[in-house]
């Protein structure tokens, strides 16, 4: 019973993460690392395929090896946080405050973290 709720936990974050490439807000590489240890105790299959793929297994890997993030990753990442936000903060909030200033606080929160993590040389 335990190994069909880790595989559905895995798949919900695996398909969460593979959004997150799309959408700032959603952080990719833990949603990633969360359906990977998901499925390396539930599935075999699942976590052999979820490393392997071309697209999705270098963030897992890259992580994993030394909890690194690409220069192009972190750039783009904190740009498109921040494009959000300000769009959502100038444009879609006009009306209440505080809910600008809970959003400017995550984006801040979010930068802070992406930039805790080292920097590696290699591209994704």
């Amino acid at each position: 019973m335990m190994k069909v709720v880790l595989r559905i936990i895995g798949l919900v974050s695996l398909v969460a993460g593979i959004v997150g490439i799309f959408l700032p807000l959603l952080p990719t590489t833990p949603l990633l690392l969360l359906s990977s240890w998901c499925f390396v105790r539930s599935s075999e299959k699942l976590y052999h395929w979820l490393v392997s793929h071309h697209r999705l297994g270098p963030y897992i890997r890259q992580f994993s090896i030394d909890r690194s993030i690409p220069l192009r990753v972190k750039v783009y990442s904190i740009t498109m946080v921040w494009v959000t936000i300000l769009l959502c903060v100038f444009i879609v909030i006009n009306d209440y405050i505080w809910v600008q200033v809970v959003l400017l606080c995550i984006a801040v929160g979010i930068t802070i973290h992406i930039l805790s993590y080292a920097t590696s040389d290699k591209t994704r």
